[in-house]
């Protein structure tokens, strides 16, 4: 009986103790020291990369409408005339004096054939009076004449003179009218417009055609003023017209000046011949201003977050900080960093979205090749050359 007392004795000293260690234990777990080896667990593994150097182009972004390089507008010249023949179309290539179209010349046929007459019947009128004149200048001398019948037969001759020369303008204008039933292309171009229509009477002046000279389209750019002194004639642009595919455009002509509601100045791009791109139709382009070293970043680097641009820089401690950058140019891989960061600066190449600001990262080698870019990207609407704002 008495043993059986001490098993349960030792049972129960046991049990005891095993419990105090299970507390003691617990509390230790809980000891500022141990909770730091917890929480000190990194929360990504990260590769960092610095700012580095690359040529980017330098570029001036704009928009605005493709039009004819110059338009002439064709006219009839005749009037009250019925039209006969219309032999082109809107979007018809034309030469230099091809015949578009042709009026009824039957009237001004009668009208010329009617001046011509006249114009012979001076001319027999005039070699009369010279005959008559001739005469007089033979007989002068003998006095059978007086001085006031002679000059009779020069005023007569002169008179006669006169009618010829009124006679010839006339059949001059007949023969003018005759040449304006037909309606020549001024210029090589492409027909643009048509109002003419077989068998209307059209009054004079009334605009029958309108050609795009020589085929040739230029891009209008609205440039703000400040930006004009940057351009100059023989700059090359890039173009891309809405649906269409980019085409290269040379400056020609930057414009003297600046509208005063919009602030902006146009420069004038001639485009291609061949380009297939259409009058009236808007495109957006830039122009190239030459190439510029500058920081930059890989744009896997860079987080856009309520509107602006920021990376997370790893500091020397292994945490990393959400530092506000100013983005400038862009290429297919790279980010020009204007304002925020320096070139001895390290930041999180990729997963910086994953990342809050006093995270612990575990930093892992970055392999970093660097391409100098040869030309922007177009993103959008509008080119990717923007810059954020500091703030």
């Amino acid at each position: 009986m008495k043993r059986s007392h001490q098993v349960v004795l030792l049972g129960t000293a046991l049990i005891v103790a095993i419990t105090a260690s299970i507390i003691i234990a617990a509390d230790h777990a809980d000891t500022p020291a141990n909770k730091v080896l917890t929480t000190s667990r990194p929360t990504l593994t990260v590769s960092v990369v610095s700012p580095q150097l690359a040529l980017l182009p330098a570029i001036l972004s704009a928009s605005g409408n493709i039009s004819a390089w110059q338009e002439a507008s064709i006219g009839n010249e005749t009037n009250g005339l019925k039209l006969d023949q219309v032999l082109v179309n809107v979007g018809d290539s034309v030469k230099h004096g091809q015949l578009l179209a042709s009026f009824n010349a039957d009237t001004v046929q009668a009208d010329l054939a009617q001046t011509l007459a006249a114009e012979a019947e001076a001319e027999a009128l005039l070699a009369e009076a010279s005959a008559d004149v001739k005469r007089t200048a033979e007989l002068q001398a003998s006095g059978a004449l007086s001085s006031q019948q002679i000059q009779q037969y020069i005023t007569t001759e002169k008179a006669a003179r006169a009618r010829l020369q009124s006679a010839r303008a006339l059949v001059h204008i007949q023969q003018l009218r005759v040449e304006h039933t037909k309606v020549y292309s001024p210029d090589d171009g492409i027909i643009s417009a048509r109002a003419a229509t077989v068998g209307a009477v059209m009054p004079a002046g009334q605009e029958l055609f309108r050609l795009i000279r020589g085929s040739r389209l230029e891009w209008r750019a609205e440039v703000a003023a400040a930006d004009l002194a940057k351009l100059e004639p023989g700059q090359r642009v890039h173009i891309t017209p809405l649906g269409g595919s980019t085409i290269i455009g040379i400056v020609r002509i930057v414009a003297p000046v600046v509208d005063i509601q919009s602030r902006n100045g146009t420069v004038y791009v001639d485009l291609p011949l061949g380009s297939n791109t259409k009058a009236g139709s808007f495109a957006r382009g830039w122009f190239e201003l030459g190439t510029s070293k500058v920081l930059t970043l890989p744009q896997s680097a860079i987080q856009l977050r309520d509107g602006f641009s920021y990376v997370m820089r790893a500091g020397p401690d292994g945490r990393v900080r959400q530092t506000k950058v100013s983005t400038g140019r862009r290429t297919a891989d790279l980010v020009e960093i204007t304002n925020g960061i320096t070139p001895a600066d390290q930041v999180v190449a990729t997963g910086g979205a994953f990342l809050g600001d006093g995270d612990l990262v575990k930093v892992v080698p970055h392999q970093l090749t660097t391409q100098l870019p040869v030309k922007p990207i177009m993103s959008g609407p509008t080119l990717t050359a923007s810059s954020d704002e500091a703030m």
